[in-house]
């Protein structure tokens, strides 16, 4: 319960799940296109959301999906 409620305190993260919330399924070069941030920024919140067991990430090939 401790990694959900410390993943969710970033406020970079919360935008991410609301952004996910309205479109299900992007990929991290969407994600890329919209943020101020590099792609492995983008990774690292990911990356942090996925362990606290929040977004799940799809791999297809050479692309990630995340939902």
């Amino acid at each position: 319960m401790d990694a959900v409620f410390r993943s969710l305190a970033d406020p970079t993260r919360r935008s991410l799940l609301d952004e996910l919330f309205e479109r299900d399924g992007q990929t991290l070069s969407a994600f890329e296109a919209r943020l101020p941030m590099t792609r492995f920024g983008v990774m690292k919140h990911l990356r942090v959301l996925e362990e606290a067991g929040l977004v799940v990430t799809r791999r297809r090939g050479r692309e990630n999906s995340t939902s």
